[in-house]
């Protein structure tokens, strides 16, 4: 297989687009193009032709440049069934094929942040939307906390080399709020000095979500007891809600 390359578009605030570039045919597969104009001037200042768009959820951020680029470059999109007619539906189990099946990319169902929610996974890849970000995962808006939890243990069941391409630049202040749960986690403190230095920091792996990610490591004792919980979902549907209004300080 070729060596693609994963090139992040910023979008508004701290969103990325993700492209997926064939490094042969000048060719290319978007995720979550929430604005259009940023993805055309990608696509012509390198040349390349648009062939896919894949949809994690429904979210505005995530969709908002979908109609206008499948409209001007005539290429198919993959998403939820709440994305229908713009999207071929896809759900949990599928397989999307890409680049004339260069490349595999298994659908799985991610309920918790939208009830809609889904990831793309293949290849030691996985495009998380906003159900898993580095050392964070997406809000409650309109699923449980049972959901995103649930969501969260299949991911984490991912190889330890799994690249985590998410569609936030939240890393820095996960970090901050991880340390405060556990402020002796070295690994998060390398994180924290590393990440100060960049400005993009992904992606991420899901070996290193599992070293830094206060939301996979909901099952240790010391973060348990911080939570005042003797449960992982508990302490996990704690940690949730506090990171709701959580602000680092200053």
């Amino acid at each position: 297989m070729p060596m693609f390359d994963i090139i992040p578009i910023p979008a508004f605030d701290d969103n990325y687009i993700w492209a997926i570039v064939h490094p042969l045919n000048n060719q290319v597969v978007i995720v979550d193009p929430g604005d259009a104009k940023p993805v055309k001037a990608f696509l012509q200042n390198h040349g390349l032709s648009l062939q896919a768009i894949l949809i994690t959820h429904h979210h505005h951020d995530h969709t908002g440049g979908l109609a206008e680029l499948c409209q001007t470059h005539e290429c198919i999109a993959y998403g939820p069934s709440s994305m229908e007619p713009i999207c071929q539906v896809v759900e949990d189990g599928d397989s999307v094929q890409l680049f004339n099946n260069s490349i595999h990319l298994s659908v799985i169902a991610s309920p918790g942040h939208t009830l809609d929610h889904l990831v793309y996974y293949g290849h030691d890849w996985l495009f998380s939307g906003d159900t898993l970000f580095s050392a964070g995962c997406g809000r409650l808006f309109e699923g449980t906390a049972e959901q995103l939890w649930q969501s969260l243990q299949k991911l984490q069941l991912l190889p330890n080399n799994t690249a985590v391409y998410c569609a936030h630049e939240y890393t820095l202040d996960n970090l901050y709020f991880a340390q405060s749960l556990e402020p002796n986690n070295r690994d998060i403190t390398i994180a924290i000095n590393q990440m100060i230095a960049h400005a993009c920091t992904l992606p991420s792996t899901i070996g290193q979500e599992k070293r830094i990610n206060p939301y996979f490591r909901t099952h240790l004792p010391e973060i348990q007891k911080k939570l005042g919980f003797n449960d992982s979902f508990q302490s996990f549907k704690k940690m949730r809600s506090l990171k709701d209004t959580w602000q680092v300080k200053s």
